[in-house]
């Protein structure tokens, strides 16, 4: 199994780096986790406090539960992904079953600035795109399908997000082993990891033919 860790600024185009990265491994082969779905379930916290929590800071996510769900796709054995409603700020009661593939993706702000999970990833990307973008992309996407308003976002914007992307974010960055500008617009970079994946797969499947041993 080969996992890929796909970190960057909110807004930078990672999750379509990732899910263009899944388009085209195939459904059979590939399966994307995104780290947002690990926020922590605090259904205890009234939900005005909940609103105002940072959610940019690690500690927001169960990162321990995501590391355990890497383990065990990576041990062969299926995983339950949870659900996280953006507009409640709580987990739901749903979850997705996820089967293990042959390349797992994980993309999410943080998920290169935590060493527990940065060490699991065979391939680590940072996508780097200019912070006016990343914020023009912010506001469309949390007002058009998060139901915040302008005010919110600007303010969540300057509160948590900007410094936590300057503390956590962007250092996590020289973790990474390939630097894509421009995120999932940049299809050239898309199609070069795209290649380099498949080579890998091939070279694995080469070997496990070779030795029975390795499959």
């Amino acid at each position: 199994m080969l996992l890929i860790g796909i970190a960057g600024g909110t807004g930078s185009g990672k999750t379509t780096l990732a899910k263009g990265l899944c388009d085209q491994l195939g459904t059979n082969t590939a399966v994307l986790i995104p780290h947002d779905c690990y926020y922590r379930h605090l259904p205890d916290i009234p939900f005005k406090e909940r609103s105002h929590l940072n959610y940019d800071h690690p500690d927001a996510f169960e990162t321990d539960l995501l590391v355990t769900h890497l383990r065990q796709l990576r041990a062969g054995q299926p995983i339950e992904l949870p659900s996280y409603d953006f507009t409640t700020y709580l987990r739901t009661a749903q979850t997705t079953n996820i089967q293990p593939k042959q390349v797992v993706i994980v993309e999410g702000i943080l998920v290169l600035a935590e060493a527990s999970l940065r060490d699991l990833f065979d391939i680590k990307v940072y996508v780097d795109t200019d912070a006016d973008v990343r914020v023009l992309r912010r506001m469309l996407r949390d007002i058009a399908e998060r139901g915040r308003t302008l005010d919110s976002v600007c303010r969540q914007y300057l509160e948590t997000v900007k410094p936590m992307h300057d503390a956590f974010v962007e250092p996590s960055k020289r973790y990474a082993d390939i630097i894509i500008p421009r995120g999932g617009q940049n299809m050239v970079a898309l199609g070069i990891l795209s290649s380099r994946i498949n080579e890998f797969l091939a070279e694995s499947e080469t070997a496990a033919q070779t030795d029975p041993g390795l499959g």
